[in-house]
């Protein structure tokens, strides 16, 4: 009997899928608001670029890589559905159009490609970013969405749990910033200058519609309209609150003040680590899981500065550390009433899930530092990956796009031409 296509189910999809796409536009704005005035449009085009670039080659081979039967080893998918071949609107994968799974699973990959351009906030060529972006998309987050969700998946098979993306995106998109500011290097000024986010307004509201979105993100990975995406819709409510608390109470006790920036930053961290384990954990665990992000994610965005290495937003220490958190409590919080059948240490199921997921984040966060560090590094062999001195002191906004955001320019200075006088008056 052929399958057949369950209403419900696609009538949310279709709502959620569109709700993860408006996620990289809410990026857009998270990530414009925290550089400076200098770098906004730039910061914002990264992030919308993203969106044609991973939508052609997700459908040229990159859902193919990701989804189709494995091809060997569990590592990667053949290309039976390269450019979409064999399917059609009639075409079912659990339960709904296979042409929306793929709709859905493309907003995934647009958003985790665009992730990354955090960390190179505010010194790298915007021709450089769109030759990474598609060899990214088919070299990194392809095979690794294929070990974790792919029909013959090796870390499927292995046992490791991701419900909605904590390898896939998260981990997958910090180890892979990670390599991307070690090959860019630090921004001018980096741990001398202040480089306070220009627009904390732009920061919440982005972060808002990043919440948003992320319910279509979590409670659409379910694929139905069911008890089960109804269980990770508040998991992901309590997570996303639970880790701004935990944010703003080591702000208070630490620094004396809350802040806006960790309100949004606190929220975004609770909802990367829940990212993972919304569908494997109760409430309890969701708990847990948004205030542990919450509190160690406010600490590991300082590592940077003594480490050395100029993640620019955060990204390492928000989404490659929460996304660990999120990962690694699967292993102790699991429970059998959400997973139907697997249980973390905590609820006796032993340590065997825990190693699973930590041998998971080990292999995850390799691959997709290796990877995109040589990508990278050869991205600026050929092409050059960062801007000149002079253009990021002037600012790259004017330089790499020929606008500014502001009708006042940047730095105090409007962007005339050398000779150029000032007009007074109209």
């Amino acid at each position: 009997m052929p399958a057949t296509i369950d209403p419900a189910a696609t009538a949310w999809l279709l709502a959620a899928t569109a709700m993860v796409l408006l996620m990289t536009p809410a990026l857009a704005l998270f990530y414009g608001g925290m550089v400076r005035s200098s770098g906004v449009l730039n910061m914002l085009m990264m992030s919308f670029i993203s969106i044609p670039l991973v939508t052609v080659v997700w459908i040229v081979a990159g859902y193919s890589l990701a989804f189709s039967d494995d091809a060997g080893g569990g590592l990667i998918g053949n290309l039976a559905h390269a450019g979409l071949s064999g399917i059609n609107p009639d075409t079912v994968r659990s339960g709904i159009p296979e042409l929306l799974f793929v709709t859905f699973q493309l907003t995934f990959a647009i958003l985790t490609a665009a992730l990354v351009s955090g960390a190179i906030a505010d010194r790298a060529k915007f021709t450089g970013w769109m030759v990474f972006v598609p060899l990214w998309t088919l070299a990194v987050y392809a095979p690794i969405a294929h070990w974790v969700w792919g029909p013959d998946g090796w870390l499927s098979a292995f046992g490791a749990l991701d419900y909605a993306g904590g390898l896939v995106v998260e981990i997958a998109s910090g180890a892979s910033a990670l390599a991307l500011a070690l090959v860019l290097g630090p921004r001018i000024g980096f741990n001398v200058d202040a480089m306070r986010p220009h627009n904390l307004p732009f920061v919440l509201l982005g972060a808002g519609l990043l919440w948003f979105g992320w319910f279509g993100f979590n409670s659409g990975s379910a694929l139905g309209a069911n008890g089960l995406a109804a269980g990770v819709f508040l998991n992901t409510l309590i997570a996303g609150s639970l880790g701004m608390l935990g944010w703003l109470i080591v702000e208070q006790v630490r620094d004396g003040r809350p802040t806006t920036f960790g309100a949004a930053s606190g929220a975004v961290a609770g909802l990367v680590a829940i990212t993972p384990s919304c569908g494997v954990v109760n409430t309890l665990g969701a708990i847990i899981v948004g205030l542990a992000a919450g509190v160690v994610c406010s600490f590991a965005v300082g590592w940077k500065h003594r480490a050395g290495y100029d993640d620019s937003l955060d990204v390492v220490g928000v989404h490659f550390v929460g996304g660990v958190v999120g990962t690694i409590l699967i292993g102790l919080l699991a429970t059998h009433v959400m997973t139907g059948g697997v249980d973390g240490l905590f609820y006796g199921g032993g340590l065997a899930q825990l190693g699973k997921q930590v041998v998971a984040v080990l292999v995850v966060a390799a691959y997709a530092f290796a990877v995109s560090f040589v990508l990278a590094k050869g991205i600026d062999k050929l092409l050059g990956f960062r801007v000149s001195k002079e253009d990021e002191s002037s600012g790259i906004d004017f330089a790499l796009h020929a606008e500014t955001a502001y009708a006042e320019g940047v730095h105090g200075h409007s962007p005339r031409r050398f000779g150029e006088g000032h007009q007074f008056g109209h």
